[in-house]
């Protein structure tokens, strides 16, 4: 039975079976450091490499890179070394990461001159490919790195959606998720990114048309801590009202034009209580209507009007 993409990714990358065994003959290339020189053929072998002579891979999909982390690994490749090579493809007289830039990136914290690589061949679409299949098959990539490299993919190299699920082992329907997931402001991709909002959140978010209930419905779920339950509700009751019914529709069109100073309040009401807020307002009286969620949510609220909870 032929082999999955997902399976045979970091199998591809090694050049054959997984790495259990002893590892080919290493082959010191520290003399190569020198403008103009060969470098070695491409193969399984494991060679050493002068750090200088690296350079990142601009189709990583990996973005965000933990600076305390780094350093830790840091530390332990000062006692230990590298443990397992670099993969890296050769591009003129450099190297170009295929994967291990984490690796990489410690090494020049560490200091070394030189670290191990596999030198292999590999065009555009395999380097993102692999790199995509290295970083999911140890979940390093949060959601919208994800989305991001499954976009890459598909654009970059004129994919299908179910040709990109299928090169990196995933079914269509978690690749066209993961994409709906950019739909979201830059705002609130970096709420999914940074893990205020989760993926569910995010997912019933989108059944908002507009940036701005999107935005305010975001910022609701941070401040009072909703589930995903909880964010269905609110998203529900934010759709409710943006859609007028038949008498309202009607009445739409013999009513005068709102208010411009009532709508202006309204607005700053909701961003100043981070809720959905009803100002209804008709010669000098009226009613404010605050949407709450839970006690917190309520808590929260009275809080910033300074109404304490005896």
């Amino acid at each position: 039975m032929a082999k999955t993409a997902l399976g045979r990714g970091l199998g591809a990358l090694l050049g054959g079976s997984a790495a259990t065994g002893t590892p080919g003959p290493s082959t010191d290339l520290a003399s190569t450091d020198q403008p103009g020189a060969t470098l070695p053929e491409s193969g399984a072998q494991v060679a050493r490499v002068p750090l200088s002579r690296i350079r990142p891979c601009p189709f990583q999909p990996r973005k965000e890179f933990d600076q305390e982390s780094l350093r830790e690994l840091a530390d332990s490749i000062k006692e230990q070394g590298i443990v397992q090579p670099l993969i890296v493809r050769a591009q003129g007289d450099t190297y170009e990461l295929i994967a291990g830039e984490r690796r990489w990136r410690a090494a020049r914290i560490a200091g070394l001159a030189e670290v191990p690589v596999i030198v292999r061949k590999a065009d555009n679409r395999e380097v993102l490919e692999l790199a995509l299949i290295e970083n999911l098959q140890r979940e390093n990539l949060n959601p919208i790195e994800e989305a991001h490299g499954f976009a890459q993919l598909i654009e970059q190299f004129e994919l299908k959606q179910e040709e990109a699920a299928a090169k990196v082992g995933k079914s269509r329907a978690a690749v066209a998720n993961a994409l709906r997931l950019l739909r979201l402001s830059t705002d609130l991709q970096a709420h999914v990114r940074d893990g205020r909002l989760s993926v569910g959140h995010a997912k019933v978010i989108l059944g908002l048309e507009d940036a701005d209930s999107q935005a305010l419905a975001a910022d609701r779920v941070i401040r009072a801590g909703l589930s995903v339950r909880q964010t269905e509700e609110l998203v529900s009751g934010l759709q409710t009202r943006s859609k007028p019914g038949p008498a309202e529709t009607r009445d739409a069109k013999t009513a005068p034009t709102r208010d411009s100073h009532v709508a202006d309040l309204e607005n700053r009401l909701q961003e100043r209580l981070g809720t959905k807020v009803q100002l209804r307002y008709r010669q000098g009286r009226g009613a404010v209507e605050i949407r709450f969620f839970n006690d917190d949510d309520l808590q929260r609220i009275l809080e910033i009007i300074g109404v304490p909870m005896d």
